[in-house]
């Protein structure tokens, strides 16, 4: 499923997250290979953050980069900067640290994780420095809000915002309500973390019904309800090569009508708003 999403040229619009990579949950070589998996499987999109491991998560990035042949498709790339380090000093050298973790002198997308106490027309103004210099191609943020992405619609190149990352998955739907058609209306596109829960998704009964009858997992339903519109962009975790090939098959589920009703009934999106839910 190619994603209708611009800025991907043509990739998938389902990629790989990196929330634990690099921290001790598996060795770093059975790591990097469910990220290799991945990057054959057509999971172009690696999404990480300085603040995965205090950067270890983009050093075992790099680690795979480094070893790719030079013909291969470049992933696209996506990290992004602490608050604490979201004034214009601060995210230069925030960039620079990650892009040196990588093994990269552009990054691909670069996020404000989520706000913090620096202006934000002073982060803004530091991202498009990054982007003129050519350093980063597009930027982004974090677990903003509706209200949080009104005022930055009204600072100076606010509007050159390109994605908002905020959590959303089959039972958490809270951003239709506002956030998600206002993005959609202002051409930011919506990146969906934790798009299957805390593994709590995959023991509903209903999607492991409706998998049954496609011959997948229940994961693999709750990815495809995120990827139906074409216009989400999904981050699973990456961390083992099973995991990563049972979300791949999320590429070429289409959830039919009855099937996405059966899901609305067993988990109405939202008719009033919520608080935006974080981790």
């Amino acid at each position: 499923m190619h994603s209708a999403i611009s800025f991907l040229e043509g990739r998938n619009s389902l990629g790989m997250g990196s929330w634990h990579l690099g921290q001790g949950r598996r060795s770093p070589n059975e790591e990097k290979a469910a990220l290799l998996t991945g990057l054959q499987l057509g999971l172009n999109v690696i999404d990480t953050a300085e603040m995965y491991g205090d950067g270890l998560s983009e050093e075992l990035i790099g680690d795979v980069l480094r070893d790719l042949p030079p013909s291969r498709l470049r992933p696209f790339l996506v990290s992004k900067v602490l608050p604490m380090h979201a004034s214009r000093k601060g995210v230069m050298r925030a960039f620079e640290a990650s892009a040196h973790r990588l093994g990269v002198d552009c990054i691909d997308l670069y996020l404000l994780h989520w706000r913090g106490n620096t202006p934000l027309a002073e982060t803004v103004a530091a991202f498009e420095e990054l982007k003129a210099q050519g350093r980063i191609r597009h930027w982004g943020v974090s677990n903003f809000d509706t209200d949080d992405m009104q005022e930055l619609w009204q600072v100076p190149g606010g509007r050159n915002c390109v994605v908002n990352q905020v959590l959303y998955n089959v039972f958490s739907r809270g951003i239709e309500y506002d956030l998600l058609p206002w993005c959609l209306k202002n051409g930011v596109t919506v990146m969906a973390y934790c798009p299957l829960g805390h593994g709590e998704l995959v023991e509903q009964s209903l999607l492991a019904e409706i998998g049954d009858r496609h011959d997948v997992s229940a994961s693999v339903v709750a990815l495809a309800w995120i990827l139906r519109s074409g216009r989400v962009l999904a981050i699973p975790e990456s961390g083992s090569e099973d995991h990563i090939r049972d979300n791949a098959r999320a590429l070429q589920l289409k959830l039919g009508p009855e099937e996405l009703a059966l899901i609305d009934a067993a988990s109405p999106p939202s008719r009033f708003k919520q608080p935006l839910d974080m981790l």
